[in-house]
C-alpha cells in the first residue's frame, strides 16, 4: 500500500520517514519529493508498506502526529 505523507519539514530526511513508518512494520520505499532546481524537499513524500494491515496501522498511528514541529497528514495515495 502506498501512502502519501504530507506537511513535512523542509529539513525532514527519507531516513527520517523510513525509521518512523517502520515502527508500524515494513517499509519496502520511501521517497521525498525534491525541488528539481534546488533538490530541496517539497514538504511532502510517499511510503510504501507492502503489507496493507501495517500501512494502515501506521496511517492512523501517524495521521495528524508531530514531526520536526510540522503536524503531518497522512492519506493513502491515489
Amino acid at each position: 500500500m502506498k501512502l502519501l505523507v504530507r506537511n513535512l519539514s523542509r529539513s525532514t530526511t527519507e531516513q527520517e520517514l523510513r525509521i518512523l513508518f517502520s515502527a508500524h512494520g515494513t517499509v519496502a520505499e520511501c521517497s521525498l519529493v525534491l525541488d528539481q532546481a534546488t533538490a530541496k524537499s517539497k514538504g511532502f513524500a510517499f511510503v510504501e508498506m507492502p503489507n496493507e494491515k501495517e500501512a494502515k496501522l501506521a496511517l492512523a498511528s501517524l495521521h495528524e502526529t508531530k514531526l520536526s514541529n510540522n503536524k503531518i497528514r497522512v492519506k493513502i495515495a491515489q
